[in-house]
């Protein structure tokens, strides 16, 4: 009843800059956290940045370039990636954790299926 759809994947050249969306649709009453994620060796994914209601973290790889934010109101979010560099180059995953239902407090977690980023020399 949940799906994440992630758009404004690319290619481009060290340096330049994305902007990746991630619209939230289905049955949902709340938002409690949106995050951004990438494969990354000797596991299945890694942290690339992540909001909740009231505080946000980035991996260290991403500080001062990435930045996320999200708009409750239409259940979606965006990540501004600035100054990329060729080892940002990903399968870039948005994952969000839901409450659906205004009369029930239990939470659920969703992954979309991802958008490419290629960053050339």
């Amino acid at each position: 009843q949940v799906q994440l759809v992630e758009s404004g994947g690319g290619r481009v050249r060290a340096g330049g800059s994305l902007r990746l969306s991630c619209a939230a649709s289905g049955s949902i009453f709340s938002i409690k956290a949106m995050g951004w994620f990438r494969p990354a060796p000797g596991k299945e994914r890694e942290l690339v940045a992540r909001s909740t209601s009231d505080s946000t973290i980035y991996a260290d790889s991403v500080k001062g370039r990435f930045t996320i934010s999200r708009d409750n109101a239409k259940n979606t979010g965006t990540l501004q990636m600035n100054s990329l560099k060729p080892e940002d180059t990903a399968v870039y995953y948005c994952h969000a954790v839901v409450s659906r239902y205004a009369y029930s407090s239990i939470e659920y977690s969703y992954w979309g299926q991802g958008t490419q980023v290629t960053v050339s020399a």
